[in-house]
Parts: C-alpha cells; structure tokens; sequence
C-alpha cells in the first residue's frame, strides 16, 4: 500500500466520565479472590492498567461517535459536507442493522452523497477504516473521510464479574483477565486529500499480515459461552494471543520495514493497540524499538479496544510527543489475528 496524496489531518475524541479503577473492580470480586486465595493488587500487577473509563447505564455509541467526529472536523476547520465517506469502526454497535454509521452521519449533518458504512475487524477497525478511507482519496474518489468509533466495556465487565462472583474458579477467572482491563472512549480520524486545511501528517504505507489460523484465541459472541440476560460472553486466552501476536507482529514488522525503506535507527516514535504492560513490553523487546519511543495510554484508559490506537496518537499529539518530520510508525494487532502497521511522515 502506497499513497501520495493522503493525511492524516485530525483527531476528536471523548472520554466517559466515570473512572473505575482496577481496585474498585477487585473490591467487588473479593468473595472471589478470597476463594482463590489471590492478594489484592493482582489485576494491575499484571496488566499495568491502574483505571479505566466507563459510559453512563444507556449512553448510546453513536452520541460518542457523534461527539468525536464534531471535534475532528471543527479542529481543522473541515466543513461537514466536504466529508465524502464516513466509517464507523466499533466492535460495539448499536443495532446488527442499520450501520451504527447511519447514526453518526445523521448527526454531524453528513451530506447526502457521502458513503456511509460500519467496517467490523476486532480491535483494527478503525485502522481498517483508515486504510479504505485512503484508498478512496488515493483514487481521487472523495477528497476527505471521517473514520469514527464508541466502545463501551460497562457491559461486558458487569457480566464478567458476575459470571466470575458464581463460578470462582481459577481457570476461568484467567479467561476472563484480559476482558477486566476493558475500557470506554469514543474517537474520530479525519483523513483528507491535503487540500483542507488541519495538520496534513502525510500517510507514506502500510502493510497487513494475519494469522487466521489463531482465530479462535479471542471470542466475544454466542461461541464463547451461553448468553445471559441477552448478552454475549467474552473470553481469551491471553498467554496463546501475547505469544502469536507477537509472532505475527514481528513478521509483519519486517514487512513494514522493507515496504517503508527506512533506516535501521526508524520509525522516530510508534504508536500501538494498547493491551497491557506485558504485551508492550514483549512487542518492543521482539521488534527492537526502545520504549521512549513508544507512548501509551493504556495505564489509565485501558483498553478501549478499536479506539485504543487513535485516541492514543490523539493524546500523543495534543502533549506534542511528534516531532514535526518524525516517522510515526501506527501498529495494530486485533483478534482474528490480523496486523496492520501504517507509516506516516509526521
């Protein structure tokens, strides 16, 4: 994949206002961790997530995404009826039809030409929508799109601690770990032909790379376990997904190195899917790149699923963590698994 003639010209998010912390998760589980004979403090030993966000009960997905995207278009001054394609991202959706996006275009005003869709790749649907939003300004078809997304963990989190509260067992208490770290946040991307206005961070490539093989490693939905009250469980099996991840990270990493022809010494500073602790640390040390060069946001946002990697490049831009002329590496690794590594020209 590569463009001449698309950016990356703003960002907009929103943050709920209710902060959980791992130690008021771990306070209701204490009949759990009592059973267990677990100390206190394990879920942020293990995870490096401190808090996390969640919605107020019934907040509907496309108020963020609404929210967000409103914030990306008046930052750079883009007018809503030049945006030709808006995306919306999220694993949550608000109905299986219509697209969530419906909603999100209706409420920014969105013009009555504009491509209007939801785009569904676990943690990468944003970069996915990102990666068709280029293409579509590459060909000359629109010359801006909007990529938007709202998770939300409130659910899936009070489920778990249910489930976990009535079973109390070890095995599946390590099952449900990586759900625990869930957070909430709605994000907005705005990609443009350069010829709007905004910051303009030129998108130079990008690569994919999946492992299909390991699409069973993660699963939220009727496959991982008997609704209850409606509503899908989700389970993953954290050391199998850290440890292929990895794998395909690296492989996809190497790919991405001789796509972008840069030095050794490149990219100046990356920005990746936000997991954990661990899953940085391993992803680093695998792929040589030091941890100054990294930033992160999963210690106090969690993880936020598809709007983890754009929030976390909105926040690193804001706190002016990019240089004007670094090489900005943006590496995703979802479910599925799949890998998509972008290069931009900061």
């Amino acid at each position: 994949m590569r463009y001449s003639k698309v950016y990356v010209s703003g960002f907009g998010y929103e943050l709920p206002p209710n902060v959980v912390t791992s130690e008021d998760l771990e306070e209701r589980l204490s009949p759990l961790y009592e059973a267990l004979h677990l100390k206190p403090g394990q879920l942020e030993s293990i995870t490096g997530i401190y808090e996390r966000r969640f919605w107020d009960p019934g907040y509907r997905l496309s108020e963020g995404a609404i929210a967000a995207g409103k914030k990306a278009l008046e930052g750079a001054a883009v007018p809503p009826e030049a945006i030709g394609m808006l995306i919306y991202g999220g694993v949550c959706r608000e109905n299986l039809e219509p697209a969530t996006a419906c909603a999100a275009a209706n409420g920014l005003n969105l013009s009555a030409d504009a491509q209007v869709y939801d785009v569904s790749n676990a943690c990468l649907g944003v970069v996915s929508g990102m990666i068709q939003t280029a293409n579509a300004i590459e060909l000359g078809q629109i010359r801006a799109g909007l990529i938007v997304s709202c998770e939300t963990a409130r659910e899936i989190v009070e489920l778990t601690i249910r489930q976990l509260l009535e079973t109390r067992d070890m095995d599946f208490f390590k099952g449900c770990l990586a759900t625990l770290t869930g957070g909430s946040g709605a994000v907005a991307v705005l990609m443009t032909d350069g010829s709007m206005g905004g910051e303009n961070h030129r998108l130079i490539s990008g690569v994919t790379r999946n492992a299909a093989r390991f699409h069973r490693l993660c699963l939220w939905g009727p496959d991982a376990g008997a609704p209850i009250d409606g509503q899908h469980f989700m389970k993953t099996d954290a050391i199998a997904v850290l440890q292929n991840g990895v794998a395909l990270g690296v492989e996809t990493f190497n790919a991405f190195r001789q796509e972008m022809e840069w030095p050794g010494e490149k990219p100046d500073k990356i920005v990746c899917h936000q997991v954990g602790a661990a899953h940085q640390k391993t992803i680093l040390q695998a792929i040589n790149i030091p941890r100054e060069k990294d930033f992160t946001t999963f210690e106090y946002l969690g993880n936020i699923g598809t709007v983890s990697l754009p929030i976390t490049a909105a926040i690193a831009s804001e706190r002016e963590f990019f240089e004007p002329g670094d090489t900005v590496g943006f590496f995703g690794i979802g479910s599925g698994l799949n890998c998509v590594m972008l290069g931009i020209e900061w």
